[in-house]
């Protein structure tokens, strides 16, 4: 379990910046590294390791061996050269490539022959619509998504992998409202099934980083009309009837800073609170050196259903 699935690990944004180290660090749930069998002799699993690392740009859709490597071997193993081994393999199979780099490291993504070889083998949820990344790191935009990567490994590393989903979309159609979540944990509560997680990676203004919090109040405080015509009917939140249905509480978002130096990305936490203040959905933000330390959250926005339903007027009846 990450450091951060605990109510306990967030404090208000008015504590003091300096949160506790190293108390919430998550147990090493990784693969052993591939060093020696029972009986002594070397042993390689190198059919495992690729398809630990399929698997894993599955969900997460794109990393680099670093990355990987951090969750298919043990967290006191330096298991890259495995991997890098396993990335040439499935490279020459088809199922990997790579469109582009993080400084010098290469980006690894799925192929659609990739994504096909999982889906075959029964071993991920569908995901019919899921890309493989190579479009965005094509674009440029590499350095975003293994951020994204980094924030999940950083929450919850091998213990939830399989969970993740990236670039889920959230729509009204009604309203024209439309965005993308940059990740989504399935993490079943007794109020809430899954995490929000929204990363800024510096490249974008603090009006825009703004908005796109406030866009996910918006989509909250939609409501919809249900009831036969001619009679009195009701409303229901739409996140609620249509989207996330076994949920008591709306998903509380997750907003993780990165891509500055440490002091910048402590001004934009301070920055964000104060444009989203009055928000009312639960937002918790970090900067990612402190999730990836294992420092609680801070939380700068509360839920508040009955204050958000007096915000968003009523939809009209039938």
């Amino acid at each position: 379990m990450s450091s951060a699935a605990n109510d306990s690990d967030v404090v208000p944004i008015a504590a003091a910046h300096t949160a506790r180290q190293g108390a919430y660090r998550h147990a090493d749930t990784s693969l052993s590294s591939p060093e020696t069998s029972a009986k002594g002799k070397k042993s390689t699993p190198a059919r495992k390791v690729r398809a630990d690392a399929l698997r894993m740009l599955g969900c997460v859709r794109i990393a680099t061996v670093r990355q990987m490597a951090q969750v298919i071997t043990a967290e006191d193993r330096d298991g890259r050269s495995y991997v890098r081994r396993a990335m040439k393999k499935l490279a020459e199979l088809g199922l990997a490539e790579t469109n582009g780099k993080a400084g010098r490291h290469p980006i690894w993504n799925l192929t659609p022959a990739g994504q096909k070889a999982l889906a075959d083998g029964n071993e991920l949820p569908a995901r019919p619509r899921a890309g493989t990344g190579a479009k965005a790191v094509k674009a440029g935009l590499g350095p975003h998504g293994v951020a994204v990567t980094d924030t999940i490994l950083a929450y919850g590393s091998r213990a939830h992998l399989t969970d993740w989903q990236v670039e889920v979309n959230h729509a009204i159609k009604a309203t024209g409202l439309s965005f993308n979540t940059d990740a989504v944990l399935a993490l079943p509560t007794k109020t809430s099934e899954v995490r929000l997680f929204e990363l800024d990676n510096g490249t974008m203004s603090q009006a825009r980083l703004a908005k796109e919090v406030w866009d996910y109040e918006r989509y909250a405080g939609h409501r919809v009309w249900e009831g036969a015509r001619g009679t009195n009917g009701r409303t229901y939140p739409f996140w609620q009837r249509h989207r996330y249905t076994r949920s008591k509480t709306f998903p509380r978002l997750h907003v993780v800073l990165a891509g500055k130096a440490e002091h910048l990305l402590d001004n934009r936490l301070q920055a964000l609170a104060a444009d989203i203040r009055g928000i009312t959905i639960a937002v918790w933000v970090n900067t990612l050196p402190r999730l990836q330390r294992g420092e609680p959250w801070y939380e700068i926005g509360v839920d508040d259903p009955h204050r958000r339903h007096e915000r968003y007027p009523e939809p009209v009846g039938r």
